[in-house]
């Protein structure tokens, strides 16, 4: 059995930055993967990560922030999507304040 897509979608921002948000429901849960899902949620630019959350084979989940890579602790998938969200805005706003005037 195949892990079952949940969620794909994908935007382009008026200032060029894209987010994207994948997730998947594994067959089965894993001692790397306890909650069942295997998710990619990304914010940034053409060859630049600036916010990330993953659970890529071999590392568990983290998270990616400001070019920093930490371990996260997954609780909910909707503690997940807040985080996420909480750190795009910070980073939208901070692009905003140093945005030429």
């Amino acid at each position: 059995m195949e892990a079952a897509l949940l969620e794909h979608q994908k935007f382009t921002l008026e200032s060029g930055a894209t987010i994207e948000l994948k997730v998947w429901r594994l067959p089965a849960r894993t001692a790397e993967r306890p909650h069942g899902l295997k998710y990619s949620l990304f914010y940034g630019r053409p060859g630049k990560r600036i916010v990330g959350y993953d659970n890529e084979t071999g590392k568990g989940d983290h998270r990616h922030f400001r070019g920093r890579e930490r371990p996260y602790r997954f609780t909910t998938f909707e503690a997940l999507l807040a985080d996420f969200w909480r750190d795009v805005q910070t980073e939208i706003e901070n692009e905003r304040s140093q945005a030429p005037r």
